[in-house]
């Protein structure tokens, strides 16, 4: 029995002495973590927003990249969107929707569709001229693992200078082994020579088309409402933002997908509110019937949108909500 006590005391001095080495060594260290602030220790630098980024899915036998051109953070969205609305109603459907009542983001998002047989590039961004905040389509392309030569076509939705100021670059075709694809309605509109000395805003964007447009126009093919682009893809008229304004629906294997340009601008106002004009929409009525069609079509069909300046990756859905609808970002649904 003494000898039972006696273990247990050798037992019981042996944990003490384990205790007290312990304590000392945390000790120890506590001592040499306090004098680290003293040392030089290297820190992450803050990176910033990614000037450019990709997003790609599968749609059918097709693939499609979304490209980040850049993002400008811009005044309003009062009264560059609902100019006819108490400023107190546009900032209340802000609020509704989380988001900043006087500034707000205005993303650009050429889409790329892969066919398997030919690269479809729907708008050329704003090129280089328009940087610091966008103009990354170019460096965008590279991420994405594809580089100028290898676009066959490319489409332009229409003749605004962020979709077409990326066709030319230091004078030369930007994509040098593409044809060309433009709304016939929107390249008569815009191109003729005339227009350079109309007022201000028209004047600004003609002079834009003479020099990014114009120089590709012999290799350019022009559409109609339901002209083909390619198989598998073909436009649709949505007249209103300009004059010849065609968005572009894409199929592949019962698979579909629209591509908006900016018959759709902000993913709350103009699908929210879609009879609310938009500033730059050059005829406002018709604008707000078209994008109300193309909404009820849309939520009808339940079709997936892309939209030029919708939130990157721009890929969504519309469903109806109350007496217009709302937009449903994408999660995971082309990835499975």
């Amino acid at each position: 029995m003494s000898r039972f006590l006696d273990d247990s005391k050798l037992r019981a001095d042996h944990s003490s002495s384990l205790t007290r080495r312990d304590s000392f060594g945390l000790l120890s260290g506590a001592a040499f973590a306090a004098a680290l602030p003293s040392l030089a220790v290297a820190k992450a630098p803050m990176l910033g927003q990614p000037r450019t980024d990709f997003h790609r899915f599968k749609l059918g036998a097709f693939e499609v990249t979304i490209i980040r051109d850049g993002t400008r953070s811009v005044a309003g969205p009062y009264p560059a969107f609902g100019a006819d609305q108490f400023e107190e109603d546009v900032h209340e459907l802000m609020a509704k929707n989380h988001l900043p009542l006087k500034r707000f983001e205005l993303p650009y998002a050429p889409v790329l569709v892969n066919t398997g047989k030919a690269l479809v590039l729907f708008d050329a961004g704003n090129g280089l001229s328009r940087r610091p905040a966008s103009g990354y389509l170019q460096d965008g392309l590279k991420l994405a693992g594809y580089s100028p030569e290898m676009v066959d076509v490319v489409v332009i939705t229409h003749c605004h200078p962020d979709h077409i100021g990326g066709l030319m670059e230091k004078g030369k075709a930007a994509f040098p082994n593409a044809r060309y694809v433009c709304g016939e309605a929107e390249y008569s509109f815009w191109s003729p020579q005339e227009n350079l000395n109309a007022g201000r805003a028209i004047a600004r964007r003609a002079r834009f088309v003479q020099d990014k447009v114009a120089p590709l126009a012999q290799k350019m093919t022009f559409l109609k409402n339901e002209g083909e682009v390619l198989p598998g893809i073909r436009a649709i008229a949505s007249p209103g933002h300009t004059p010849g304004h065609l968005a572009y629906h894409i199929e592949s294997s019962g698979k579909r997908l629209l591509i908006l340009g900016d018959a759709i601008v902000h993913f709350v106002v103009s699908i929210q509110r879609p009879d609310w004009p938009l500033a730059s929409d050059m005829d406002k009525e018709l604008a707000a019937k078209t994008r109300r069609n193309l909404l009820a079509m849309i939520a009808a069909d339940r079709i997936p949108i892309t939209g030029y300046h919708l939130p990157f990756p721009a890929i969504g859905f519309v469903e109806p909500l109350n007496e217009a609808f709302r937009f449903i970002p994408a999660s995971y649904q082309f990835n499975l």
